[in-house]
């Protein structure tokens, strides 16, 4: 099997062009790549497909096997992925995800893609929508206990449940010990990916991310986004102004426009090309127990 390893702001993916590969079980393929000792090492597997309602399909899987709605980060590699390899010539892009067609507008210095600005569609609050139980309008700044402590969160969905929590110090965070508490609350039926929020100030803030499936990952596109919905609905920071997301990867520059609608801007980088053995990704594919 041939595949791209691209990252965006070090939320990792190994990518693979399905207008030339035919993959079977990808939720046990995205297990095996994504080992980062007895793999290639990955947050997931992005299959980069053909589509009849969009220039592009994605499909993505973490790294436990679990097929995830879509992310940020990979569609900005999907993008950059598309362009430089010469499938399209277009700087305008759709891509169709699991929830929903996203627009990407591709910025190109000598002839290779060097940003992408994604609208991400619109943030949704309804809480049966997101999902969480809750039956309020919207859940924002609301007392769960989790693990025995008590915090305020803030959920959010950008094609997938974002629980976004305001706090201090969160570099001194134990994101392994508290993290998959969060993830697996009852309150999400499916589960959910948590942000541990840091406020700069009115245009910048810091973060770090509890992926559901993947576990910490250095990055995640939505989250940022979801971060910037939380902050704008908390106060901290206001409608139609850029806000500028440190991740431990790298920095996203966020929109949260007075029409509910996100716009997400960051790189995406090219790591390596290879193949996978396929001999190799069979024998280990029959070890490999998957949460589906």
């Amino acid at each position: 099997m041939n595949f791209s390893k691209m990252h965006g702001i070090g939320n990792d993916y190994i990518y693979v062009n399905c207008f030339e590969e035919n993959i079977s079980e990808p939720e046990k393929i995205s297990v095996v790549v994504s080992n980062r000792r007895f793999g290639i090492g990955s947050d997931g597997l992005v299959l980069i497909m053909p589509s009849d309602k969009a220039d592009f399909r994605m499909r993505i899987f973490n790294a436990d096997g679990s097929e995830a709605m879509m992310c940020g980060n990979a569609t900005r590699c999907i993008g950059k992925y598309v362009y430089d390899m010469g499938l399209t010539n277009k700087t305008d892009i759709t891509l169709e995800t699991n929830s929903g067609i996203k627009y990407l507008k591709l910025f190109v210095r000598d002839n290779k893609v060097e940003s992408v600005c994604v609208d991400m569609g619109k943030a949704i609050l309804k809480p049966s929508d997101i999902p969480v139980k809750s039956s309020l309008d919207m859940f924002v700044a609301q007392p769960v206990i989790v693990n025995g402590t008590e915090y305020k969160l803030t959920c959010v969905s950008m094609g997938n449940p974002h629980a976004v929590l305001f706090t201090e110090n969160i570099d001194s965070l134990d994101l392994e010990k508290i993290g998959s508490h969060f993830e697996n609350h009852e309150i999400f039926p499916n589960r959910v990916n948590t942000e541990f929020v840091e406020v700069v100030d009115g245009h910048t803030l810091k973060m770090r991310v509890w992926e559901r499936g993947s576990g910490e990952t250095f990055a995640c596109g939505t989250g940022a986004c979801a971060t910037v919905v939380a902050a704008v609905l908390n106060g901290f920071c206001k409608h139609d102004e850029e806000i500028l997301v440190h991740l431990r990867g790298g920095d996203l520059r966020i929109t949260y426009q007075s029409n509910g609608t996100v716009m997400m801007t960051g790189p995406a980088t090219y790591v390596f090309e290879g193949t996978i053995d396929d001999k190799f990704l069979s024998e280990e594919m029959e070890n490999v127990i998957c949460r589906l």
